[in-house]
């Protein structure tokens, strides 16, 4: 059943990054807005789960599996973010490079945590 859920998230997270990027939000020749912008809100979103999952112990186990190994690993884009670190490198690009790694590490976190403080707090407290 594991398999299942991973499988079914990841499938659901690879459809949605796809059209996200390729309809929602264009990159450019000078900086890969997309997968920028598709990181951040799966860090954003992950820090909500983290939220939901703290508040209700029992989306820990299959929820946990299902959104964040399956759906949110399948949105999310590190191989395309090194990739596309690395060719900004490649191509003489050595500030853009920098700024889309830093700011992408530096914000997902936030983000992250933002996601986390406002939906942990609008939850009801568990009894």
């Amino acid at each position: 059943m594991n398999w299942l859920l991973v499988a079914l998230g990841g499938a659901i997270g690879a459809v949605s990054r796809y059209g996200l990027g390729s309809y929602f939000i264009k990159s450019s020749a000078t900086f890969p807005w997309a997968t920028w912008c598709i990181n951040l809100l799966g860090c954003f979103l992950a820090g909500v789960f983290f939220a939901f999952s703290q508040q209700y112990p029992t989306l820990q186990n299959n929820a946990r599996l299902f959104l964040m190994v399956g759906i949110l690993g399948g949105f999310t884009t590190f191989s395309s973010f090194g990739l596309e670190t690395f060719n900004l490198l490649r191509e003489g690009q050595a500030l853009w490079a920098i700024g889309y790694a830093v700011s992408s590490v530096v914000l997902g976190v936030i983000l992250l945590a933002v996601g986390y403080v406002i939906f942990s707090h609008l939850l009801p407290l568990k009894t």
